[in-house]
């Protein structure tokens, strides 16, 4: 056919069948200055056969202003990291439980402990047992005494001292911890300070309550699941029931108030420690007093606070408090700021000849910046002397009269 008659035909043909074709318009590429390049993620879809995961490219094109200097490509965003809050206790989660040990046989001793003990259970094949070093059986020793049950109810050991700065919170946070790492029953520590205490601020805080949340939810507090969320507790074991910042609520929580945070965690703890304030005339005083089985009196290590501390002696014998003055047990702060190291011995025999027993605590680094204390990150002294200061305590907590 010829090339006329084709151009007769394609005039001849209706507008209907007409085809429109445009071809699209050039693209240009735009400058590396008008244009960035964004990565979309790729899907995580399972391959099937052979096809292999596809990517897809976004080119965002953005206006530059005239005259404005071109961003500098190197630059990234900084992200802004949040300041540490405290550490928080480990989930019960985390915790794996020990596998249980076997039983021993008829005849066997236990796997001895200690290093020259060990290498010597070891070489001979499990043969020649010398049983636990030294070392090894004077901690569980003093384990044995910490751990002593009580079978007929709490014991409450209320926490005294006339004057400020010589540690009594301090002890108090030790004590407590002490106690706690070792009894398998509850360690509660109250702060019955009236004057803003800080007994709080030596663990870890896990709740706003106070003991003056204590007192007004008392009647819904039934069981331990309910009261334990007024309470913050230490990775020891410890629990700890803090006082209000404000000073004049913190005056207001009075022996009534005591009393009632005493009746409600009596059925679950086995031992409550009691922070007290240095006022021994305020009413929270006289129902510490009263619930004590022990009495712990700090002093510092200087004259003024021993003399401080034996006129606390003296007014409780004045005061009908005889019996406690007699088990009581007092932690001499060897770290206080006017502690005179001269004269420490001639202090310790003073209270020795007024008390059952005297315990010094040491000079330890994490004790002095007066925040949250890490029990196990105390020196082995300090450690050893609190435990000391447990044990002792819990001796003089035997079956009531």
């Amino acid at each position: 056919m010829r090339k006329d008659q084709n151009d007769d035909l394609a005039t001849a043909l209706p507008s209907s069948l007409t085809v429109d074709l445009h071809l699209p318009e050039p693209v240009h590429e735009a400058p590396e200055d008008e244009a960035m390049v964004a990565l979309d993620r790729i899907a995580a879809h399972p391959a099937v056969g052979p096809t292999a995961p596809t990517m897809s490219i976004e080119i965002v094109t953005s206006a530059v202003p005239t005259n404005a200097e071109p961003a500098d490509e190197t630059e990234t965003p900084v992200e802004i990291v949040p300041l540490p809050e405290h550490p928080e206790p480990p989930a019960a989660a985390e915790v794996v439980p020990k596998k249980a040990a076997k039983p021993l046989k008829p005849g066997r001793k236990p796997r001895p402990e200690g290093s020259w003990p060990t290498f010597v259970y070891g070489a001979t094949l499990h043969l020649v047992n010398l049983g636990d070093s030294r070392t090894v059986r004077a901690r569980k020793a003093l384990d044995a005494r910490i751990a002593q049950p009580f079978g007929d109810g709490p014991r409450f050991v209320p926490v005294l001292s006339r004057k400020g700065g010589v540690g009594k919170t301090t002890i108090t946070t030790l004590l407590g911890m002490a106690l706690a790492d070792v009894r398998a029953d509850r360690v509660l520590a109250i702060d019955a300070n009236p004057d803003r205490g800080t007994l709080a601020d030596r663990v870890t805080k896990q709740t706003r309550s106070t003991v003056r949340d204590v007192v007004l939810h008392a009647p819904d507090l039934g069981g331990f699941d309910e009261l334990s969320s007024h309470l913050s507790r230490d990775i020891t074991g410890l629990d700890v029931a803090a006082s209000d910042s404000d000073p004049l609520l913190a005056e207001a929580f009075d022996e009534d108030g005591y009393n009632v945070v005493a009746d409600v965690v009596a059925p679950h703890y086995g031992v409550v420690v009691t922070d007290s304030g240095t006022g021994v005339v305020h009413s929270v005083m006289r129902a510490t007093l009263q619930r004590a089985d022990a009495v712990v009196v700090v002093s510092g290590g200087s004259i003024d606070e021993a003399r401080l501390a034996s006129e606390t002696l003296t007014w409780l014998e004045a005061n009908n408090y005889g019996a406690l003055v007699a088990n009581a047990v007092v932690a001499l702060n060897a770290s206080t700021q006017g502690t005179d190291l001269d004269k420490l011995h001639d202090i310790e025999e003073h209270f020795r000849s007024r008390v059952r027993a005297v315990v010094r605590i040491p000079y330890d680094p994490e004790l002095a910046a007066g925040s949250i204390v890490r029990f196990e990150a105390l020196r082995p002294f300090t450690r050893a002397s609190a435990r000391e200061l447990a044990a002792v305590v819990v001796d003089g907590l035997g079956d009531r009269a």
